[in-house]
This record gives C-alpha cells, sequence and structure tokens, in this order.
C-alpha cells in the first residue's frame, strides 16, 4: 500500500543489476502474461495459495495450487524487517561490542552498525552452498579490527547454522587483537583465533575456503584477494577501502578536465580499482559480482565485491581490461601479483 493505493512490486534480474517496479493490478496481470510466453515455469505466491504452473515441451500447461495457511501478512509498504540476528532477542557478543543492551534491545547509536552486520550475514547466506558441510571449513578475515563481523559470521555458521568451522582473524592493531581473544574465549568460540601480522606475510594456512577482507586499506585489499586466488578459496568477500594506488596513477589526456577535480579524480579511481580487480578475478576462474554493501546514506564505503569460484577462467576479457587500463595508465597491484610474478614483499 502506498498512498491508499495496492500496488504489487515485480523485482527482475539480470546477471549484474537488479530492478523494480510497482505495477497496478492490470499492469501486472500484462507482465505474468508476457513472463509466461518466455518462462516454461513460474510459481506464483499470494495471501492465500501458491500456484506452480508448468509448460511441457508440446505445449501442455499444468498449473497445481496449494492453500497457505497462518497469519495474513501485512501490506504496508514500510513494514518492520527481519533479520537474520533478530531484534529483541539478546545476543552476547553484539552487548559486549556495544551494538546491544542486556534486554536485547539495539543501542540507537549502533543501529547502522545492527543493519552493516545483518546485511554482511545476507551475503553468506546466499554463498552457503558452496562451502562443504562434510568437513572443517577454514576461513581467513583479513584485516578484522574490532571484529564485529567476524564474530557475527562464527555465531551464524557455527550456532546457527552448524557448520564446523575455523575462522583466522588478522589485524595490525596488537591491543584490539587481546581484546577479540578474550572476548572469543568468554564465548566459547573455540575454533576462532585473532593474530597479529601484515596479510602479505601471513603464512599461516594451508588450504582455504572463504577469505573476508573488510575495509582493508589501499593495496592490502590487493595482497588479501591474490592470497584467495593461490588457495584456491571457494568464496571471496571483499569490502575494499582506501583506494589510494589508481589516484596516483591515472593519467587520461582526453579526460584531464574531469581529473582537474580532485574529488571526481578520486572518486573515478576508486569505482576503476575495483572494477579492474572484479575482472581480473573472472579471469582467474572466479564468478564475480561487485554489489551494494549498505546504503550510501550510512557508509561511503558501500562496495562489496563477492567472487565464487566456477573455475571457468574467462580469457575472452583479457584484451578488453588490457585497453581499459592502457586508457587510464594505470598498473594496478593485484594485476602484478597475478599476471607478471611479483611478490607481495617487492611490491611493497
Amino acid at each position: 500500500m502506498i498512498r491508499e493505493q495496492l500496488y504489487y512490486q515485480v523485482e527482475s534480474f539480470t546477471q549484474k543489476q537488479v530492478f523494480h517496479k510497482n505495477l497496478e493490478k492490470d499492469e501486472l496481470m500484462d507482465a505474468i502474461k508476457e513472463y509466461v510466453q518466455q518462462y516454461k515455469q513460474i510459481q506464483m505466491l499470494t495471501k492465500k495459495k501458491t500456484i506452480h504452473g508448468l509448460i511441457s515441451k508440446k505445449g501442455k500447461v499444468t498449473v497445481k495450487m496449494k492453500n497457505i495457511g497462518g497469519k495474513q501478512k501485512t501490506l504496508s509498504h514500510n513494514r518492520k524487517k527481519k533479520y537474520i540476528l533478530e531484534e529483541g532477542k539478546k545476543v552476547e557478543f553484539l552487548v559486549d561490542l556495544g551494538v546491544m543492551t542486556q534486554e536485547g534491545k539495539i543501542v540507537r547509536a549502533k543501529y547502522d552498525k545492527f543493519r552493516q552486520i545483518n546485511r554482511f550475514l545476507e551475503f553468506i547466506e546466499d554463498i552457503l552452498p558452496n562451502l562443504p558441510k562434510n568437513r572443517e571449513v577454514n576461513i581467513i578475515d583479513f584485516g578484522c579490527g574490532k571484529s564485529y563481523l567476524t564474530f557475527a559470521m562464527y555465531y551464524y555458521l557455527n550456532e546457527l547454522k552448524g557448520y564446523d568451522i575455523r575462522i583466522i582473524g588478522l589485524d595490525l592493531k596488537e591491543d584490539v587483537i587481546r581484546h577479540c581473544n578474550r572476548l572469543r574465549k568468554k564465548y566459547g568460540f573455540h575454533k576462532l583465533d585473532f593474530y597479529v601480522g601484515h596479510i602479505e606475510d601471513f603464512e599461516g594456512a594451508d588450504q582455504v575456503d572463504m577469505v573476508v577482507t573488510l575495509h582493508a586499506c589501499d593495496t592490502a585489499t590487493d595482497f588479501a584477494l591474490y592470497k584467495a586466488v593461490k588457495w584456491n578459496a571457494a568464496v571471496i568477500l571483499s569490502v575494499p577501502c582506501c583506494q589510494h594506488e589508481l589516484n596516483a596513477q591515472i593519467h587520461n589526456g582526453e579526460m584531464a578536465p574531469i581529473m582537474d577535480y580532485g574529488i571526481l579524480k578520486e572518486r573515478m579511481a576508486a569505482l576503476a580499482t575495483d572494477g579492474l580487480r572484479g575482472k581480473l578475478l573472472e579471469m582467474e576462474g572466479y564468478k564475480t559480482q561487485i554489489l551494494e554493501f549498505i546504503d550510501m546514506e550510512h557508509t561511503p564505503k558501500n562496495i562489496l565485491i563477492r567472487a565464487v569460484r566456477d573455475g571457468r577462467r574467462s580469457h575472452a576479457q583479457t584484451e578488453s581490461y588490457q585497453q581499459c587500463v592502457r586508457l587510464l595508465g594505470v598498473e594496478p597491484t593485484l594485476e602484478r601479483l597475478l599476471w607478471k610474478g611479483e611478490t607481495e614483499r617487492e611490491i611493497r
């Protein structure tokens, strides 16, 4: 319901984008007719029924309907969102991290952090089919910081989903790491460990299933992505931060008038950095998406690179990638690590 008018929201997906439309009833019926002509299978959920339609190769149409019980859903456009970690349900590590009160209420000043944690868990929920269930899952969190998301990830995968997991968090701040280790002992998170160290120097794992890098500064993200590729990690989740490298390199005569404005050059360089990282991962056998991590109004660091290994190397993109870097006049660190055999220490 929007301003007393009933609409039906249609959400459609392409390989790279998501589109939303709010349609009136007649418009919705026209859209459904179009979908039926395009697809061989359609499933519709109404307030009262689930309707499943199938079209055979010979054009025979089969429709099955099932009644739905339970409470009627609210039609309010501004209905309360249901989070993976629910409001009102006390979670110990969120209390200690200052996000939640002892009564399970969200601290007003930390509500954005609460939303960010849940948004991150939604991304993990999407990639669960890519994690093994029959053995220990090894996860590295590079640049873990205060570890809001690291604790949330362990709690969600181990306690809520029942995965046998081992997580290592790595960061440069000794006092933060000491605090995180105290907390993980308090909660009995026995397979969660925190260490002090540089990403490029880390050698503490032979097999890694998932690499997480959240706000690793500048080229630290590249070192983390490089290690993930070399480990053949099944999943990579990366929220880049402070992409300064290409800002210093980027040069294009035709774009010089725009590049005169520092803030525009900085933003263009940051977007180019993450776009090129995504293409490099695709060329290394990862199905890669660049997604909105959280609304821009809450944080400017709102891009997440999600890469799932499918083994299909996209060599066809190599030439267009090289044309792009020549156009921008740049040489990204991740390219040098992956393609030119330079080591992390040489680049540093």
